[in-house]
C-alpha cells in the first residue's frame, strides 16, 4: 500500500518526538524533513528517524552553482535517504551535477537516492509567476517546461502540483516521478497553497507521490487523519465518507 509522505514542519526534535508518539513503534513511515527541521537539528535528525525505521524525503531545495551543489549532494548521500531535491530553475548544469553528487556519495553496494526537482512552489499562482518571475507562459506552463529539462538532465522526477501531472508526464516518461505537495483532504483549511487537490483527486490524476503536513501534522488525532488520507490515496474509501 502506498504511504502518504508526512511533512515534519517542525522545529525541533522535542516536537517530532511528541507528534510520532501518536503513531505505533512499529509503523515505518516515509517522512519529510525539511529546512526548518534540518537547519535546527542538522544530519542528526535524519540519522535518528532512520533507527526508528522510518524513510526519509529530506526536502532541501538546493539552488547554487554546480560544483558547490555537487559536493553538497556526496555529501547528503551518505544518509542513507530515500529521496531529495533541488530547484530546475538551477538549470541543466545544476541538475547534471546533483545526479553526480549523489551518484559518488552513495555507500558502496547502495543504489542512489532518488533525486527529484522543484518546478514551480504549489503556493505560487499564475499572477506570481507571471507578474514577478515575468514568465508570460503563466504557472502549468512554466513548470511543464522545468519538466522537460530535469527529465534531459537525469534526475528521476519532479515536484510538481497534481493539476501539472498528465501534462509533465506527456513530455517526459511515464515512470518520471511526479511528486505533489499541495494536497488537502475535503473540509481541511487550504492555508498559504494556491493549487491543492485531495488525496483522492491526486491518485486519480496519476501523481505518484503525495506530501501531506498541516492535515496530519495539526489534526487533534494525527495518525487517525494519516489513515484516512492512506485510503483515500489508495483509492479505497474516501475521506469525505468516514
Amino acid at each position: 500500500m502506498k504511504r502518504p509522505i508526512i511533512a515534519l514542519d517542525l522545529p525541533n526534535r522535542q516536537a517530532i518526538d511528541d507528534f510520532l508518539s501518536h503513531f505505533p513503534k512499529d509503523e515505518s513511515l516515509y517522512l519529510k524533513v525539511g529546512m526548518e527541521l534540518y537547519y535546527q537539528e542538522g544530519p542528526a535528525i535524519v540519522r535518528y528517524l532512520k533507527e526508528l525505521g522510518h524513510d526519509i524525503f529530506l526536502d532541501l531545495k538546493m539552488h547554487d552553482i554546480p560544483n558547490t551543489v555537487e559536493r553538497a549532494m556526496k555529501g547528503i548521500a551518505g544518509l542513507g535517504i530515500k529521496l531529495t531535491n533541488i530547484h530546475a530553475a538551477g538549470g541543466k548544469e545544476m541538475m547534471m551535477a546533483a545526479v553526480r553528487g549523489l551518484e559518488t556519495g552513495k555507500p558502496s553496494g547502495q543504489t542512489r537516492p532518488q533525486l527529484i526537482a522543484v518546478t514551480q512552489l504549489t503556493s505560487t499562482s499564475d499572477e506570481q509567476v507571471k507578474e514577478e518571475q515575468l514568465i508570460p507562459v503563466g504557472v502549468s506552463e512554466s513548470a511543464k517546461q522545468y519538466a522537460k529539462l530535469t527529465h534531459e538532465s537525469g534526475v528521476d522526477g519532479v515536484v510538481c502540483s497534481a493539476l501539472e501531472v498528465e501534462a509533465i508526464k506527456k513530455v517526459t516518461a511515464p515512470e518520471f516521478i511526479c511528486l505533489t505537495p499541495g494536497i488537502r483532504p475535503k473540509g481541511t483549511a487550504v492555508g498559504d497553497q494556491k493549487r491543492v487537490v485531495t488525496p483522492e483527486m491526486a491518485s486519480t490524476i496519476g501523481s505518484d507521490l503525495i506530501v501531506v503536513g498541516r492535515p496530519i501534522t495539526q489534526a487533534e488525532n494525527p495518525y487517525q487523519a494519516y489513515l484516512e488520507i492512506k485510503k483515500e490515496w489508495n483509492g479505497e474509501k474516501s475521506y469525505a465518507n468516514n
